[in-house]
């Protein structure tokens, strides 16, 4: 059965990257534009298909990602993993993203190997995370 991710972020061109590194990967693949809409899908989501992942970005309009990994984590219930994705470089950007209840931490722009690597040890599929390292080793380490 293919995992369910679910990809947070507002830039239209960086869902589309994420997903289709993620669906060739493998895994079903769902998008929101900002955290309220996540959230809103989260809620609407079947309790036998819950969100196996989310891939957030934090600078977003009405919700950042900060602000959505909170509330998904104050929601209590079965807990998926969050890697966050983002732009903001900085060691705090991180501590933030942790502090906030994120379990991984990417600057974008995401390598292929790089997202697919942290996505597959999250979601635990070996076999995935096997492929994405040869393929990064394949790259000679730059894909």
């Amino acid at each position: 059965m293919s995992r369910h991710i679910l990809v947070v972020d507002d830039a239209l061109t960086v869902r589309l990257y994420h997903r289709k590194m993620l669906a060739d990967a493998g895994w079903h693949v769902d998008e929101a534009a900002n955290g309220v809409e996540a959230l809103e899908k989260v809620a609407a989501q079947p309790a036998d298909q819950p969100f196996e992942l989310f891939v957030v970005d934090v600078n977003m309009p009405k919700l950042d990602g900060y602000g959505f990994v909170r509330e998904l984590r104050r929601q209590g219930g079965e807990q998926a993993p969050v890697l966050m994705v983002s732009t903001e470089a900085q060691a705090q950007d991180s501590a933030a993203a942790a502090a906030a209840g994120a379990n991984a931490y990417i600057v974008k722009p995401a390598r292929p190997a790089d997202l697919i690597f942290t996505a597959a040890l999250l979601l635990g599929d070996a076999p995935a995370a096997q492929a994405a390292a040869a393929r990064h080793l394949a790259a000679g380490g730059r894909a």
